[in-house]
């Protein structure tokens, strides 16, 4: 399976924000990476390249390739409503990000890497495709076999986001994906007219 596993800290500093999650190397360097840091002048920045960075963005912090990402909008165009609001929904709707969501994981590559080794059910059937998109209703759990697992009970106890359309039950280790968030519930910081505007030209 073909994901980015270059470092990810250069990539964090490139953006200017934490899109990995928490990072003390990111704390201790937040300006761009290369030779001369914050010395380097940088000129003003051309509308396309503002526009890409921003699908850069987006694609790094769903940890989607550039083939998936350009399918999800071609969807995403097709489907009512504006379009980068539901190319943000569709990221949401990954299960690999909403088992990060949840808790279960403590990023989206480990929630990824859960879903891959079979560790994740949906609606009490095992699911190892981490793009598989959730409709509303669904319910995402840990296998029976897999809830004792140290790395997944770790996250579950230093987790402390909430969010309106998932609900979790820690006793059972299974949650329901209530709805589909709507642009204003999803935290991310990222500028979907840019990426529509790129992808339009």
């Amino acid at each position: 399976m073909a994901r980015y596993t270059g470092p990810k800290t250069k990539i964090a500093r490139k953006f200017g924000e934490a899109i990995f999650g928490e990072d003390k190397s990111f704390e201790k360097k937040n300006y761009p990476p290369g030779q001369h840091g914050n010395n380097r002048r940088r000129g003003k920045k051309s509308e396309y390249a503002i526009q890409l960075a921003e699908k850069q963005k987006a694609k790094y912090t769903y940890g989607i390739l550039e083939r998936q990402f350009r399918n999800m909008f071609k969807k995403a165009t097709a489907s009512h409503g504006i379009t980068g609001e539901v190319l943000l929904q569709l990221c949401e709707s990954r299960l690999d990000n909403v088992v990060y969501r949840m808790g279960i994981a403590p990023t989206r590559s480990a929630a990824r890497q859960l879903v891959s080794h079979r560790h994740i059910i949906v609606n009490g059937e095992k699911v190892n495709i981490p793009s598989y998109q959730l409709k509303a209703g669904d319910k995402v759990g840990v296998r029976e076999k897999s809830k004792s697992l140290e790395a997944i009970e770790n996250s579950l106890a230093n987790t402390s986001h909430v969010y309106e359309w998932i609900t979790w039950d820690n006793d059972v280790k299974q949650g329901t994906y209530v709805s589909i968030p709507q642009r204003i519930q999803i935290p991310e910081k990222i500028n979907e007219q840019f990426i529509v505007e790129l992808y339009s030209k």
